[in-house]
């Protein structure tokens, strides 16, 4: 007879399945539960409830061949649960263990309340480059904080702050560059002319500098983030997980140093590239960013999307493992962007002195991927509204040319108390853009207590749900004009009926809490990936620790 076993419950999280024994007692009867990888049959010693004693587990022969050949990849497939009572009547049940693949939701509780030390590296700045993840990752590093981490942030040199909650900020230096080669191409073929854009390749006059502007967006400065001043910044810093915004330049040096220092890495994916990629430039390189996704995010313990569109998207091109994707869940700050700012002023400003008019807004970067063109066969059907552009880009002056002759306003980039104005005092929030990774625009405006109209691509779905379709906002199929026009109209002519989806919008967006998300992120999804990074080097390790085991065998007991 094989000896008994004593079996503990380990705190930590492994890659392989680990067990559990629970024992209670009562007055009347004592019973214990434990789960086992393998069917076997056990002799229960009874025990009195006023004088416990440790069940003694004792295996017979026949199961020692069943654990053979579960050790041979079959243990994964099931356990049982064996339930003893104390006149050692047994009930067996099977239960099936998820996939090895998928990891245990939870580390123990002392891992998951000690402060975590957390190293962003964020590009562009998300305290200079106004988008969507702009306010994502300002929540995200005010909340870290609230909860007791330390947060160091990497990023790009531009509007880094002296202070931010108490998170230690690094910008990236951006030192003196001499144009090298200007060339102009024609982008952008989709709208009724070419956009020229002029890509000027910049020489670096010190080997040490680490910025460098982007070609289709010269004021937006991108960076590796490998300098030696950075490295030895993060290695003091000496975090306990890193996590890199996704796709960009600065995800490289991320990942260098991550493996560099044996930490575990997380990748959030902001940008859907391949989509704005036909658009910029030529459409032959969709397929070599999507194999850079893939090199990126195959490194990476796991990777974080903003909607379940875009999850669909990357699962399908394969880009990681379907398990290693997960959601970041959207947020709004519903106290900032509230119906009480609506103002008289602002909407004498964005309706250019006529406010008895309707109002549409767009808020956002004026960019070529964003369709706003087509807002431009939008406005020529409604002769007696008028449109305002919150934001700015690289596309404004086209845009500004295009709207010759129409009641347009571009107010360029505002913020704060103006910003959440901006959003209350329109009518309607119209949405043309076919490539939003989630458009927490959209969240804001409809925050704000105004029906949105919004393309039915994207991440948008993910807001406003088909079951919701009609009653928290509308959707129309991109790029149908009278479709957007069937929804667009009856807003803009019945109050009541604003007024309706507006609020229903607002109590929608009620539910949705920034603080909640940072907490889902910190205690479930950083957890999941020191699992698999645990899991990765467990694996990594087993040829080693296999060679040692022949080498220097241990005496058997």
């Amino acid at each position: 007879m094989i000896p008994s076993t004593s079996l503990s419950t380990s705190p930590t999280l492994s890659p392989i399945p680990f067990y559990s024994i629970t024992c209670s007692s009562s007055p009347s009867t004592s019973s214990s539960s434990f789960l086992y990888p393998f069917l076997v049959s056990f002799k229960v010693s009874n025990f009195s409830s006023r004088k416990p004693k440790p069940i003694d587990l004792s295996c017979k022969q026949n199961c020692f061949t069943e654990f053979q050949r579960l050790k041979k990849g079959e243990r994964n497939k099931g356990c049982f649960l064996v339930r003893a009572t104390s006149n050692n009547d047994m009930t067996i049940s099977e239960v099936r263990e998820e996939d090895e693949e998928n990891p245990p939701p939870f580390l123990d509780y002392d891992t998951i309340s000690r402060p975590r030390r957390i190293a962003l590296f964020v590009e562009p700045s998300p305290f200079a480059y106004v988008s969507g993840y702009k306010n994502r990752f300002q929540n995200f590093i005010k909340y870290l904080r609230e909860m007791g981490d330390e947060v160091m942030v990497v990023t790009t040199h531009e509007g880094v702050p002296q202070e931010f909650y108490g998170a230690k900020l690094i910008g990236s230096r951006r030192l003196q560059q001499y144009p090298m080669i200007t060339c102009t191409l024609p982008i952008a073929y989709r709208l009724s002319y070419p956009y020229m854009c002029t890509i000027v390749v910049y020489f670096n006059c010190f080997p040490g500098s680490t910025a460098f502007p982007c070609p289709w967006y010269q004021k937006v400065p991108l960076s590796l983030a490998l300098s030696p001043r950075i490295i030895s910044e993060v290695a003091r810093f000496k975090p306990d997980i890193i996590h890199a915004s996704s796709p960009g330049i600065m995800v490289f040096g991320a990942l260098a140093i991550a493996k560099l220092l044996c930490v575990p890495i997380v990748m959030s994916y902001h940008t859907h590239v391949p989509v704005y990629i036909p658009r910029y430039t030529f459409s032959w390189l969709v397929k070599p960013m999507w194999m850079v996704l893939k090199f990126l995010h195959r490194a990476a313990d796991l990777t974080l999307v903003p909607s379940a569109a875009i999850g669909r998207d990357l699962e399908a091109a394969r880009v990681t493992a379907a398990n290693k994707i997960r959601l970041w869940n959207k947020g709004v700050d519903s106290e900032s962007f509230h119906p009480r700012f609506r103002s008289n002023e602002m909407r004498m400003r964005l309706s250019n002195g006529e406010p008895e008019k309707p109002l549409i807004v767009h808020v956002g970067r004026l960019g070529v991927e964003k369709s706003l063109d087509f807002l431009k066969r939008v406005m020529d059907r409604l002769p007696g509204a008028r449109i305002a552009f919150i934001g700015d880009g690289p596309y404004r002056e086209e845009l500004e040319k295009m709207f010759t002759g129409i009641p347009a306003v571009f107010t360029g980039m505002l913020g704060g108390e103006e910003l959440s104005q901006a959003y209350a005092s329109g009518d309607v929030f119209v949405m043309p853009s076919e490539s939003e990774t989630l458009g927490l625009v959209v969240l804001e405006a409809m925050s704000s207590g105004i029906p949105v109209v919004a393309a039915r691509a994207g991440g948008i779905p993910d807001i406003i749900p088909p079951e919701q379709d009609g009653k928290t906002g509308y959707l129309f199929n991109p790029g149908d004009l009278d479709d957007c026009l069937s929804k667009l109209e009856p807003l803009l002519d019945n109050q009541e009926l604003r007024e309706t989806m507006g609020k229903a919008a607002r109590h929608d967006m009620e539910k949705y809490d920034w603080k909640a998300a940072t907490k889902k992120i910190r205690n479930e999804q950083y957890n999941a990936a020191i699992w698999f990074w645990r899991k990765k080097r467990a694996q990594l390790l087993r040829p080693i620790q296999w060679l040692l085991k022949r080498l220097f065998p241990s005496p058997e007991v």
